[in-house]
């Protein structure tokens, strides 16, 4: 796992695209829109895109987000989003170790939770959420703008 470059965006956009879901919300090509979005995650240092990478192919990566707040007593969260692994390295446990390598992370900085949204259609990633110990424990709402 790395941190990613934008030399990396192109492969990231693919991966977020290859999906019923993603082809629906994602454009497939690298713009302006994209490009900023990443320097944007790059330059916060409370934003991390990480990659998988083997022998210098991307084949995975997810977004880790660390989240301070006032509840629980002031627990730090990272919020982990925008999972993907690769179409031709799915079921090689890379999805398993980008995340051990996400909340060993997170315990790095201190915090105290791991959490995750995942669209309601996404029921694969649900059971390998629920197999990494995840426990759906709240109901989702979102407001498009």
């Amino acid at each position: 796992m790395r941190r990613a470059v934008a030399a990396d965006l192109s492969r990231i956009v693919a991966m977020l695209s290859d999906d019923p879901l993603g082809q629906g919300r994602e454009s497939g090509l690298v713009d302006a829109t994209y490009r900023n979005a990443f320097e944007s995650i790059d330059r916060d240092p409370s934003h991390y895109l990480a990659v998988a990478d083997r022998g210098g192919e991307v084949i995975g990566t997810l977004q880790l987000s660390f989240l301070p707040g006032l509840a629980r007593h002031g627990m730090w969260r990272a919020q982990i989003e925008a999972v993907r692994v690769a179409r031709e390295a799915r079921g090689e446990g890379i999805g398993r170790f980008m995340f051990d390598w996400a909340i060993d992370k997170a315990r790095a900085q201190g915090c105290g939770l791991v959490q995750l949204t995942s669209d309601a259609e996404r029921t694969g990633a649900h059971e390998f959420y629920d197999r990494l110990g995840f426990k759906p424990s709240h109901v989702g709402y979102k407001l498009q703008l």
